[in-house]
């Protein structure tokens, strides 16, 4: 297949990863937004109530690494469809779960929608090593902009089906299972797989690097950086704004609400990061983003009042896009072709690992220090970011400059 042919095909690619990104963002709003409080509905120990949320990202974690060897064996469409099938099971099982009181098999079905979203976080690499370099960042940015539409159904979804069968959120569930049964029929009938294409500094017969040196370079540091605590922050806040909401005396739909926003902050940007990125530059870019998640910290120590809450958790979103957008786009440049699947397998297991202690930690610290005291923690979280994309910048820098003299 010749280049123009391969990005005519990378560029289908992401539009239908963009559809599939849509149904996976439909069925995971429905747990972001009621597992918390489903949870809480089902567990007789309160303090687990975040659990089965929790487990959605520490079953991400497990799968992950295989997940990424798995489709370098079997193709990126077969691995993309077993996920989706997966999610299905779990949202099946959420229902069995719901219906019949079991907060044990509620976080079995969790789990697996965690499955799901472990497949699904590869979603925007495949669609980033489909195309050039110049591409990279417009096709991330096209996969993500699926979740807009999905980030508005996804929680009216959840609070519509809430009461459609007779116990209380077992309908939403019900919901997640058809999201990901057809995220699984549309990826299996209409993604292609296609060889990665690499950087232009980058020749494919260029040996393998030792995982090692990969994760020492200054461009895989900032992009998992940016990527991981980005994650971080945005599901430790996240994790516990519905129960925050819940106790400051706001309703349950309110909360609801909340997350909707949310989630529309976390998509919406997607439509127009790749130019801001073309623009301005990644590095300023990620910048933004970080003070976004930061001034969501801000917002959320400084009042409860319901607005706060909104104000809080949409930047909150937009700047968790422009920090994942620009990370994904620093980590496909990273790695030479025959590295891919173990640099990007290392790089999302990091990435789940920590996101799986944030979001465990989400119910503890909202417990004992409350949600002020959640929010002072994300800040020496983002300081640390943007010290590693400072470092990966000024390498950068230096070495154009190099270059430039040569």
């Amino acid at each position: 297949m010749n280049e123009k042919a391969d990005g005519a095909v990378g560029r289908r690619n992401a539009r239908i990863l963009a559809i599939a990104q849509a149904l996976y963002t439909a069925a995971v709003s429905i747990d972001l937004t009621l597992t918390g409080l489903t949870g809480y509905q089902l567990a007789s120990d309160k303090s687990l109530a975040t659990l089965p949320f929790a487990m959605i990202t520490v079953s991400g974690a497990a799968v992950t690494l295989v997940a990424s060897f798995l489709m370098q064996k079997i193709g990126r469409r077969k691995g993309f469809a077993l996920g989706s099938s997966v999610g299905a099971l779990g949202g099946l099982i959420s229902v069995w779960a719901v219906l019949h009181g079991s907060f044990a098999l509620f976080c079995v079905g969790t789990s697996a929608v965690g499955v799901f979203q472990a497949f699904a976080q590869y979603y925007r690499l495949a669609a980033a090593d489909s195309v050039s370099s110049e591409y990279k960042a417009k096709v991330i940015s096209t996969v993500l902009a699926g979740g807009v539409i999905a980030a508005i159904v996804g929680p009216l979804v959840a609070a519509w089906s809430k009461d459609i069968l007779p116990v209380l959120f077992a309908g939403s569930y019900l919901a997640v299972f058809v999201f990901a049964l057809l995220s699984s029929l549309i990826v299996f009938a209409g993604y292609r797989d296609i060889e990665p294409q690499a950087a232009p500094s980058v020749q494919s017969d260029e040996p393998v690097r030792p995982l090692g040196v990969v994760m020492r370079t200054p461009i895989f540091m900032a992009a998992v950086a940016s990527n991981v605590i980005g994650s971080a922050v945005m599901m430790l806040a996240m994790t516990a704004a519905p129960l925050a909401a819940v106790a400051s005396h706001h309703s349950i739909d309110q909360g609801a609400n909340i997350i909707q926003w949310h989630l529309i902050g976390m998509y919406g940007p997607s439509l127009f990061a790749g130019k801001l990125i073309k623009r301005f530059g990644l590095a300023r870019v990620l910048y933004a983003g970080m003070l976004l998640s930061a001034a969501c910290g801000i917002v959320a120590i400084s009042s409860t009042h319901l607005i706060a809450f909104y104000v809080a958790l949409l930047c909150l979103g937009v700047g968790w896009n422009f920090m994942f957008v620009g990370g994904t786009a620093l980590l496909a440049e990273s790695y030479r072709p025959r590295e891919r699947a173990k640099v990007q397998g290392i790089a999302e297991l990091i990435r789940y690992g920590v996101t799986a202690i944030a979001t465990l930690s989400a119910g503890p610290l909202l417990e004992f220090y409350g949600w002020q005291g959640l929010n002072v923690v994300t800040m020496p979280l983002l300081a640390t970011a943007a010290l590693m994309t400072f470092w990966w910048a000024w390498t950068a820098k230096r070495q154009r400059v190099r270059s430039a003299g040569v």
